[in-house]
């Protein structure tokens, strides 16, 4: 096989259509590797200058009720690809909310490009919330789950 341009041009095609992000091959001598790059922007946090609240802004917010922020240390896919919470379809999930689970841990596989990727936890604590669903792409970075310590 001869990796001429229009051949490495098909290729690109298939990356740039598909959600693979390389692609590698090897015939004898040669060998080519085409990959996509994935940039994740950062973003911005915005600050506000800091001003002496007066009695009437305190006031204010003692009687506005607490909103209540997620806990736990969360859970983050480390590739793109579909998440499992079970190893297989009719077994039972790795966690659930309320289980508790040690270091080390199973807790889902995340399945990118045919290969089975198991994600373990790096905290010991109790699931409070799972965040996506059986079957369901994620993306880097995405939260998965989120551990209560």
């Amino acid at each position: 096989m001869k990796f001429d341009i229009e051949y490495i041009e098909k290729l690109s095609k298939i990356i740039a259509d598909t959600g693979l992000t390389e692609i590698s091959l090897e015939d004898g001598e040669q060998a080519i590797t085409i990959r996509k790059e994935i940039v994740v922007a950062p973003q911005a946090v915005a600050t506000a200058p800091i001003a002496q609240p007066s009695a009437a802004t305190v006031a204010s917010t003692a009687e506005t009720p607490k909103v209540e922020t997620k806990k736990g240390t969360p859970v983050v896919s480390p590739m793109v690809g579909t998440f499992y919470s079970a190893p297989s379809p009719d077994a039972e999930p790795f966690v659930s909310v309320g289980k508790s689970i040690n270091k080390g841990d199973k807790v889902c596989i995340i399945e990118a490009m045919k290969l089975m990727n198991e994600i373990e936890s790096e905290v010991t604590g109790k699931v409070v919330e799972i965040c996506v669903q059986d079957g369901q792409p994620v993306e880097f970075g995405q939260v998965l789950m989120y551990i209560e310590e």
